[in-house]
């Protein structure tokens, strides 16, 4: 485990349907990497990047979930399965759903909806990552995304950005954003800098 003492923990949860690239956005971000094909993620896989921002080193544990049924409306639930361990304790939650499958995005709907109702949310965020741009979509994908946009922004006031894991593209910048806006929240001023760290093998921390 790569936490160690003067550094702000913070613990993201990335929560999504199955094959929207939940693993592949992490990856991308911690090791630089993308794998061709969908492998259904069967266990709990933690991540320890970090960022500093402003001066401050923040230690990230990204948790990597299989797909749940639904979000667990209490600590009772969250102990019963392994699946919802440490669901209810996260700093920020990660809702990803693939751009070209807009059943995808009704099930952060609805788990979005599920974390609401069920824990304390001061201070707790929720980002929203459309995932797959580089595969376009039907001919209606502009219009949808849109709507999407319109919903996530003006309804639920999330931050929201699309992001391609197989060509990198815009994942640091997720992580960027989530991260500035962390650090808002526990500081109460904007980052002027942000730098990324990562962790090239597993446990271990090195600055990029």
């Amino acid at each position: 485990m790569c936490p160690s003492s003067g550094m702000d923990l913070v613990k993201i949860v990335v929560l999504g349907a199955p094959g929207v690239g939940k693993s592949s956005i992490i990856r991308q971000f911690v090791y630089h990497d993308f794998t061709e094909g969908h492998a259904p993620t069967r266990h709990k896989h933690t991540y320890f990047p970090s960022v500093v921002i402003n001066e401050h080193l923040y230690q990230i544990r990204i948790v990597d979930l299989p797909v749940i049924p639904y979000f667990p409306m209490t600590s009772l639930h969250e102990w019963t399965d392994f699946r919802f361990y440490g669901l209810r304790s996260a700093t920020a939650y990660l809702l990803v759903f693939d751009l070209t499958q807009e059943q995808s995005f009704q099930y952060i709907k609805s788990i979005r909806e599920q974390i609401l109702a069920s824990r304390n949310m001061h201070n707790v965020l929720i980002f929203v990552v459309g995932n797959k741009h580089d595969l376009g979509g039907a001919p209606r994908a502009d219009t949808q995304r849109r709507e999407v946009v319109n919903i996530v922004k003006k309804s639920w006031k999330c931050g929201y950005i699309e992001c391609s894991a197989r060509y990198n593209w815009h994942v640091v910048a997720l992580f960027k954003e989530l991260m500035k806006a962390i650090h808002y929240i526990d500081y109460g001023h904007k980052p002027t800098a942000v730098r990324i760290q990562g962790a090239l093998r597993r446990n271990k921390c090195v600055i990029l």
